[in-house]
């Protein structure tokens, strides 16, 4: 009998697919076991069960207050979210308040972030509640303005040609060497039309008002007074902001490591900013910007949504990280779309980076500037080169959806930044290991072979300042300083640009410490506006290393498409460097050579101690000034006036050779 009762309760598999629970394990199961074997529950059994039923009974009214405020949380959700957003406003406002009237300059920046926030907020609740009814009251006047905008159009075209003749007329009058560099870049324009793919096909718009939105940044950024002030505090909040690794990096290495050894001096830059820029993805801040961005460049040159926002993305982001943004679109995109895409990535500089090369020492405001200058100019050159002769799919697409990755709070977004650089700093590494050992054999070579035919001194550096020496005259350098900053150009084409920025950062600290220009006929170091031109010329990921990163993000995303990716790379690599030396063009177009002052209240309150560049200029000066004749010494000028000229010029001596320093 029981083996019938166990063959009839017998799991067999079909019942464990359908999910059929085991008898022996079900609560009337549990009952005929009680049953059969033991008998009737006793009456300790029965008061254990009654005690659990008032224990649990006990608990659920113990509950119920936290259930109830649960379901009235959920009822009223959008009330209490309001009224939350409402307490934390009124907070900030008398917290601004207070800041602003305790001191008003000290909380300039604070109304300046509060203003662009308060702005925005703003226009979303007004396009939200009004923005309709607007474009229905303005509907009237588009239609007029369509009927005559075919002649105001030209109009308005002619007039800022003229105008910008005007101010280029009157502006290189002062400056005369600045016509180079608006020689430079109009030359390297016609250059990348010859090298276009379909020269009928270009779209003047997009390539017009890409030059012209990065001619207006540029403009903004160094000449007028509160784009320059604007762009310098945001330079040095962030050398101020990625002063905060010290905290990280000498706690886990020291303090003696992080002073005297470079990987471990810089590259925590690169963890900690790849943290921060994580979070804020979390946050959404990055997508919100780069929306922004990526709509005026796209309402302003007419190009497809999806390249747009990948060129925006690579602002902050790199080579491989910006096409992330627009992964599933890159299946159906053109090839002038994806010519577009590795342009914009060979342009610019990712985030990360870019605080390695300002704990270098490399001006942070220029950097910033660059990067933004480079994505409207990368766009419009890309389609100068690849010009768009398919069908895009999503030329009238209104929407593209940004993802805000899979991270469910910000500590794993945080961690996952962090956890996601360590390969980005060990790349680095091994590629400046890599790249340095590489270049110290092929300098040995080079000497070698240039000894068997009584060449002294042949360097990898030195065949690039020939090559490239034409380049960086036309770009706007000295031709004294145009060796040096070929030479750079030549490292960051052929190697990459976090060598030759350390190269850079090295001219710029013995320009900044006063060494003399000239060593023998080694030149120690190149001019302020040489280097404003060299910063934006290598401000990009342009080299042939990077095409192997750029091949191998786009290729594991998309698979199907690696004959693709590979048949436009070249031209968007050549089409990047020219990006970067456009750039550097419009730097040294506007640039605005600092003035030293007046060296005589310099000299009288100076240490002659030390050097610096403003006391090497001023020696110069002085030393230009004074004549030696007959073993009498005199001075010209304003220095004849000064009673200690003979005095500093002796302090001079003692750090500079002339021939005045004889007498």
């Amino acid at each position: 009998k029981e083996l019938l009762e166990m063959e009839g309760n017998q799991i067999t598999l079909d019942s464990f697919e359908k999910g059929t629970d085991n008898p022996a394990f079900s609560l009337e199961g549990e009952k005929r076991h009680y049953e059969e074997y033991d008998g009737p529950r006793n009456e300790s059994q029965e008061e254990r069960r009654e005690g659990k039923g008032r224990f649990s009974s006990y608990c659920r009214k113990a509950l119920q207050p936290a259930s109830k405020a649960k379901h009235f949380c959920k009822a009223h959700a959008k009330v209490l979210r309001r009224v939350v957003l409402g307490l934390l406003g009124v907070a900030y406002l008398c917290y601004f308040i207070a800041a602003c009237y305790l001191n008003f300059q000290r909380a300039l920046a604070l109304v300046v972030m509060t203003a662009v926030v308060a702005f925005f907020i703003c226009w979303e609740i007004f396009k939200k509640y009004c923005g309709a009814k607007v474009l229905l009251l303005l509907h009237p006047v588009g239609k007029c303005f369509q009927k005559v905008w075919p002649w105001l159009k030209w109009l308005l075209w002619v007039a800022l040609l003229a105008g910008l003749i005007v101010w280029l007329a009157l502006d290189t009058g002062r400056n005369p060497e600045q016509l180079i560099s608006l020689g430079g870049f109009f030359f390297l324009v016609l250059f990348l039309f010859a090298c276009s793919k379909h020269h009928g096909a270009v779209s003047w718009r997009a390539v017009f008002w890409g030059l012209g939105l990065e001619f207006l940044l540029g403009l903004f950024v160094l000449r007028t007074t509160p784009g320059t002030q604007a762009f310098q505090w945001l330079g040095d909040q962030i050398q101020y902001f990625l002063g905060y690794t010290t905290a990280g990096s000498s706690f886990v290495f020291g303090n003696t490591l992080i002073e005297e050894v470079f990987a471990f001096q810089t590259l925590p830059i690169i963890v900690f900013f790849s943290c921060v820029m994580s979070v804020l993805y979390y946050l959404g801040v990055m997508q919100w910007l780069i929306l922004k961005i990526s709509w005026l460049l796209q309402v302003s040159m007419g190009t497809a949504p999806t390249e747009t926002l990948s060129v925006a993305g690579n602002i902050f982001v790199g080579q491989t990280e910006a096409p992330l943004l627009i992964r599933p679109y890159l299946s159906d995109m053109t090839l002038s779309e994806i010519h577009a895409v590795m342009t914009g990535g060979f342009s610019t500089i990712a985030g990360s980076v870019m605080g390695a090369y300002i704990s270098f020492g490399i001006d942070a405001a220029s950097l910033i500037a660059a990067s933004v200058m480079a994505a409207p100019c990368a766009l419009a050159m890309a389609k100068l080169v690849y010009p768009e002769v398919e069908e895009s799919k999503f030329k009238g697409k209104a929407n593209i959806r940004l993802s805000r990755g899979e991270e469910q709070n910000i500590l794993e977004a945080a961690s996952n930044g962090a956890a996601a650089s360590v390969g980005l700093v060990a790349n680095i590494a091994a590629n400046l290991i890599a790249f340095l050992a590489v270049l110290e054999f092929i300098n040995a070579a080079l000497r070698w072979l240039g000894e068997m035919v009584d060449i002294e001194g042949l360097s990898f550096q030195v065949i690039c300042s020939y090559v490239l020496m034409p380049v960086a005259f036309l770009m706007g350098a000295d031709w004294a300083d145009s060796p040096l900053v070929a030479e750079l150009l030549g490292i960051k084409i052929f190697l990459n640009e976090f060598v030759a920025y350390q190269q850079l950062a090295t001219y710029k600290k013995n320009r900044l410490m006063g060494l003399e220009e000239w060593d023998g006929n080694r030149k120690q170091w190149i001019s302020e506006r040489a280097e404003s031109i060299t910063t934006f010329a290598l401000c990009g990921f342009a080299n042939f290393s990077s095409i192997g990163i750029t091949l191998g993000g786009l290729t594991s995303m998309v698979p199907q498409r690696k004959s693709d990716f590979a048949a436009v790379v070249l031209r968007a690599l050549l089409t990047g460097i020219c990006v970067s030396m456009l750039n550097a063009c419009l730097a040294g177009l506007l640039h605005v050579p600092t003035q030293v002052g007046d060296c005589a209240v310099f000299f009288s309150t100076a240490n002659f101690s030390s050097t610096s560049y403003t006391m090497y200029t001023c020696c110069k000066q002085l030393f230009a000034s004074s004549v030696l004749q007959n073993g009498t010494l005199s001075f010209t000028g304003s220095w004849a006036e000064q009673a200690d000229s003979v005095l500093w010029l002796r302090e001079c001596c003692v750090h500079y050779n002339h021939t005045s320093c004889a007498g």
